[in-house]
């Protein structure tokens, strides 16, 4: 009997799986030794955000955060990352969380790819022009200028 309730369980859970799925991310502030934040154009959505990505399977955030930088922006140096906090956003049916992180003193040796289009650091009292609003929202957090939220 142990292992059909061992199999209804793991059935229930797949089925919750595919009804409300769920996708945890890692993003991070990245500052340079000027206090300027990097923001990155993706070839495949429009704007200027904070870079990141996926967590694999298994994955700390926090190595997943620095895997993606040196991928996708060429992350040579910086400070560890230090833990800012958990979002939350649902996009469509899917339940999606993010970690944020900082890493300050970067410099990257930043080269155009698949992903990410370009990379550069803005003073982050002059953003871009295209700057999504989740990153303007999580650097007015950061710096004070308002309440943290749950959602990203």
């Amino acid at each position: 009997m142990a292992g059909n309730s061992s199999f209804l369980f793991n059935l229930s859970i797949l089925a919750k799986t595919i009804v409300n799925p769920c996708v945890f991310g890692a993003s991070a502030v990245v500052e340079d030794g000027q206090g300027r934040i990097l923001l990155v154009r993706h070839s495949y959505i429009g704007g200027w955000h904070l870079p990141g990505g996926g967590v694999n399977g298994g994955e700390a955030p926090e190595h997943a955060v620095l895997r993606e930088l040196e991928e996708e922006i060429g992350l040579s140096e910086s400070t560890p990352p230090e833990f800012i906090a958990l979002y939350t956003r649902k996009i469509l049916w899917v339940g999606n969380f993010i970690a944020l992180y900082r890493l300050r003193n970067a410099r990257i040796d930043f080269k155009p790819n698949f992903e990410v289009r370009e990379a550069k650091f803005f003073d982050p009292v002059a953003l871009p022009e295209g700057t999504s609003a989740a990153t303007r929202r999580r650097l007015a957090e950061l710096f004070g200028k308002m309440p943290r939220t749950l959602f990203w």
